[in-house]
């Protein structure tokens, strides 16, 4: 309760005194955060409802174990396959990036029907593997493959 008091009149114990400000207690300047506190309550229900919650769709993939055999048998592809070292490796010769486009023309040459297969291992990156396939796709083979696997 703010009390205000007049240099016209006295107070209680008749002292005349000039206009003085509201009285100090403990709460004159507290500021009451319950109203606020409601707005924010009611924001975050508002966007808790409304907001769109994504689903990713995904396939699951069952993949077949794969046998480390390898057949004699001579493909009518040509394999390429990349370690997790990022190494290239052609017909069980390591082969230099610069040097895959050359190989894979050669070996058109030999095979004009024949398809890139690129085995790359899980842990090689990306850059290898997009070399191979820009390689090939100069050599002038369009059919590319790409498996992973250990």
């Amino acid at each position: 309760m703010e009390m205000w008091l007049d240099h016209t009149g006295a107070d209680a114990r008749g002292i005349h005194r000039k206009r003085a400000g509201p009285a100090a207690g403990d709460n004159a300047l507290a500021i009451d955060l319950t109203p606020m506190l409601d707005v924010v309550m009611i924001m975050l229900i508002f966007f808790i409802v409304t907001g769109s919650f994504v689903r990713e769709n995904a396939i699951e993939v069952e993949r077949k174990p794969t046998t480390s055999n390898v057949s004699n048998e001579p493909s009518e592809n040509i394999v390429i396959q990349i370690s997790a070292t990022n190494e290239i490796w052609i017909k069980g010769r390591r082969i230099d990036v610069r040097s895959v486009r050359a190989n894979i023309s050669r070996m058109k040459a030999e095979k004009p029907q024949a398809a890139v297969v690129i085995k790359a291992h899980n842990k090689s990156t990306v850059d290898v593997v997009a070399t191979v396939v820009d390689s090939s796709r100069e050599a002038g083979i369009y059919k590319v493959s790409l498996t992973s696997g250990n």
